[in-house]
């Protein structure tokens, strides 16, 4: 039972559709950080549910790993095939099957990624509200529980998840959850899969809530003379209930970093970008509450734009931020992290991270989803240079314990993977050992995505 078998019967099965070239190899190895490059021994490209299954059978019977991989868009390497075998490319599995409009859900392929589900979806009236920045595949987004900048008011995958159907690791098919919007019956698979990162199954179908798109939009931009009034800003904006659609904050670095990406011509000042949805009036009066929330902590600079193009280049550019932040770092590659702490704990979280980045003497960007207490630092690398690897590891590990002093998360957006294994028995303690005996009863032989999620079994535990 070798990898070589393996992929000796899977060529069989699938013919051109698995690839062994260096070039496909070497593509399937890159991703958006710092890892090195790390090619799998051969590509998959099923195309049907049916021959997921049939691949799992094969790689099962001969002990060979297998990494799904859709966009590649995963900032924590969950898409690496650290320890070879296949990387099993859902890319071709992107069709949206059914929309049941009047029940606010659709059915889709995981490979479908959430510009071409929307654009799909345009006639019908209705949007998938989950924005995570990059054009990530929905299977992707599920496996690793992504939200993004509209999850203050949307919530994130786990929320708009109604069912799924997963391959698991010896090729059995199942399904989990209904088109129905609850139900009280048996252990909920269906959200036990989305966040597990390709560890526990294959995902081949998705069940999808839908949101009306709104009558009116409007987005709106402001600044502040501190991070602290921009942070407490927010802060008191949730606490007062205003149904914000997005609330983003760019610390200094960051603006400095989309003026030398995208030549923004920002004020190097912290900023605000805001999104309302509702009624014509509603937003009118949203955006009128807002306002005089903003003033109250010295906002100064506010912008609209209500006119669609306007508002797609404000979020085109926020999107930018991975490129803007690595634009600061010339030659060298983004080291992106992200931690989510409570709302209250916020400002203290944000200005500790950057007091750390000073401290350090790392160059670092600064970049949330503040209404939910989930923020990103982006700090630049050289991958050859060991003192400043050095330092960037400090970094990440001041950051992720000051998240859990605060009683927050060491990653509210990003996953595990490979970066964060060393924090989760610190977040997790005893439960990890659960979590073990889960993925063994899934994947006895542990071929689904190895070397992900869990810590190696030697890693100290000492918060257990």
């Amino acid at each position: 039972m070798t990898i070589a078998n393996a992929i000796t019967r899977l060529a069989d099965l699938l013919g051109d559709r698995l690839a062994t070239s260096a070039a496909e190899r070497t593509l399937h190895g890159q991703n958006e950080t710092y890892y090195p490059n790390t090619p799998p021994d051969a590509v998959a490209y099923p195309e049907s549910t049916e021959e997921v299954s049939a691949i799992l059978r094969i790689c099962h019977a001969e002990d060979c790993p297998v990494t799904p991989v859709g966009a590649a868009s995963s900032l924590e390497g969950q898409h690496l095939a650290i320890h070879g075998g296949i990387s099993l490319d859902m890319t071709r599995m992107n069709r949206v099957l059914q929309v049941n409009a009047e029940d606010l859900n659709a059915v889709v392929q995981p490979g479908i990624t959430r510009m071409a589900l929307n654009e799909e979806l345009r006639t019908t009236g209705l949007f998938f509200p989950v924005d995570p920045g990059a054009d990530a595949s929905i299977g992707g987004m599920t496996a690793t529980r992504a939200s993004g900048t509209t999850a203050v008011r949307y919530g994130t995958m786990r929320e708009n998840i109604l069912a799924l159907e997963v391959v698991m690791a010896d090729g059995t098919v199942i399904r989990t959850g209904t088109r129905a919007r609850k139900s009280s019956t048996g252990y909920d698979l269906t959200h036990l899969m989305v966040g597990s990162e390709g560890t526990l199954g294959i995902i081949t179908e998705l069940t999808l809530r839908l949101q009306g798109i709104p009558e009116a939009t409007a987005a709106a931009t402001c600044r502040f003379t501190s991070v602290e009034d921009a942070v407490n800003c927010v802060i008191l904006t949730i606490q007062s209930g205003l149904p914000m659609a997005r609330i983003e904050l760019l610390d200094h670095m960051m603006v400095r970093g989309f003026n030398a990406y995208a030549d923004a011509g920002l004020p190097e000042m912290p900023h605000l970008f805001l999104e309302f949805h509702g009624s014509e009036a509603g937003v009118a009066e949203q955006m009128a509450q807002f306002g005089e929330i903003a003033a109250e902590f010295g906002a100064e600079g506010w912008k609209t734009a209500t006119k669609a193009e306007d508002r797609t280049a404000l979020w085109k550019m926020r999107h930018s931020a991975h490129y803007a932040s690595a634009a600061l770092g010339t030659g060298k590659r983004l080291w992106p992290t992200d931690v989510c702490v409570p709302i209250s704990q916020l400002a203290e979280a944000v200005v500790q991270a950057q007091e750390d980045a000073v401290r350090l003497g790392l160059t670092s960007t600064i970049v949330g989803h503040v209404g939910d207490g989930n923020f990103h630092a982006g700090i630049s690398v050289n991958p050859d240079d060991a003192d400043e690897m050095a330092r960037a590891e400090d970094f990440t590990v001041a950051l992720a314990k000051t998240a859990l002093r605060l009683g927050g998360t060491v990653s509210g957006e990003h996953g595990i993977g490979l970066g964060k294994q060393k924090f989760m028995h610190e977040e997790h303690g005893p439960a990890v050992a659960y979590m073990r005996s889960i993925k063994q009863a899934l994947d006895p032989k542990g071929i689904l995505n190895p070397g992900k999620m869990l810590p190696p079994e030697g890693l100290a535990r000492a918060a257990e």
